[in-house]
């Protein structure tokens, strides 16, 4: 909005002012008029470039972080705070609760028993950093009898903190679609919001009146595991009850699911770009594209596929591709996620 009053803008502008009133006026460069003004127009463009700033914190859609959490926080939201990761510890022996362990540069602590010698491990430290960190633990405490211990699975992925940008599309999306009194939005928000949940997707009146399906992702876009349909299920709706003893109103059964697997095998030729010896980035590019289209779309495109794996730096050419042994879309049907399980690029040049 002030982007054109710059230095030269201002100046230009008071001397022909100066001028207007006396024409004989020197306004030549270094005489005392020009170098008075000078300093003058200097103040003003900083000030300029200020206000032009200010006036971005004072929107969502320009504002940093802190002046966006500002705008954001009148509407009742805030940015997620990172959360622990939540993983499997299997020992010879049962451990105490509350027991002490480490694995690289992380430690855990036994926070809830699941079986026999079988723990769920909390992270000691929030973020994603402990989501792949499985392997053989060290006790930071002395346990009689301890002999092996190690994490196994991730149960829950750790968060980090939500990102500006993040956060900034999540308060685009609650403004343009408000969530309220059980709606579809609301049961979206719910599930969403939850520590761990990648993104969901609701099904009304799915088995009959009053009741309602959530299916939910892990933060992979994968589908979830068993604890945290558990324990989402225990937040939104115990027991199934329509009770109102969780967040769902009175009278709203609400079924919670981890969404069915779709499998996704991917083969074809490939000819490689200069300066590659294998097909480098294909397999991460095509897991982000299923995730980015995880409840999204209806089915997984043959041509955006195949030219999600053209864009890969690794890649000058393909042919051949083929999808689930055709050259088809693939549907996916209801609570559907796609899951990459093969990949077999043959390379032919």
């Amino acid at each position: 909005m002030f982007e054109n009053f710059t230095f030269d803008f201002l100046m230009q502008r008071m001397l022909q002012r100066v001028q207007s009133f006396d024409s004989a006026i020197d306004t030549s460069e270094g005489s005392v008029i020009y170098n008075s003004l000078a300093a003058c127009a200097w103040e003003l463009a900083e000030n300029y470039i200020d206000m032009d700033t200010i006036l971005n914190m004072a929107f969502a859609d320009t504002a940093p972080r802190d002046e966006l959490i500002r705008i954001v926080q009148e509407y009742g939201l805030e940015p997620k705070p990172a959360t622990k990761a939540i993983l499997k510890g299997e020992f010879n022996i049962d451990i105490p609760l509350m027991s002490r362990f480490s694995l690289g540069a992380l430690s855990y602590i036994s926070i809830e028993k699941i079986s026999t010698g079988t723990y769920k491990m909390e992270c000691e430290i929030a973020g994603a950093e402990a989501n792949t960190n499985l392997g053989p633990l060290t006790s930071i405490e002395f346990i009689e009898g301890l002999e092996t211990a190690s994490l196994t699975e991730l149960l829950i992925p750790g968060l980090d903190e939500e990102g500006t940008e993040a956060f900034r599309e999540r308060f685009r999306n609650y403004m343009k679609n408000p969530s309220q009194d059980g709606n579809l939005t609301q049961y979206e928000q719910w599930a969403n919001e939850y520590p761990g949940v990648g993104r969901s997707k609701i099904f009304p009146l799915w088995n009959g009146g009053n009741t309602v399906k959530v299916a939910i992702t892990n933060t992979d876009y994968l589908p979830a595991g068993s604890t945290l349909i558990s324990e989402f299920q225990e937040y939104i709706d115990p027991g199934i009850e329509g009770k109102g003893n969780g967040a769902a109103p009175i009278g709203s059964k609400v079924t919670v699911t981890g969404g069915t697997q779709k499998n996704i095998s991917v083969s074809g030729n490939v000819i490689l770009a200069e300066g590659y010896t294998s097909t480098e980035g294909v397999y991460e590019a095509i897991k982000e594209y299923l995730a980015s289209i995880t409840f999204l779309k209806n089915s997984v495109s043959y041509m955006r596929l195949g030219s999600t794996i053209l864009d890969c730096p690794s890649i000058a050419d393909t042919n051949n591709l083929v999808i689930n042994g055709g050259v088809v879309d693939i549907v996916l049907n209801g609570d559907e996620i796609p899951v990459l399980t093969s990949l077999n690029l043959v390379v032919t040049g």
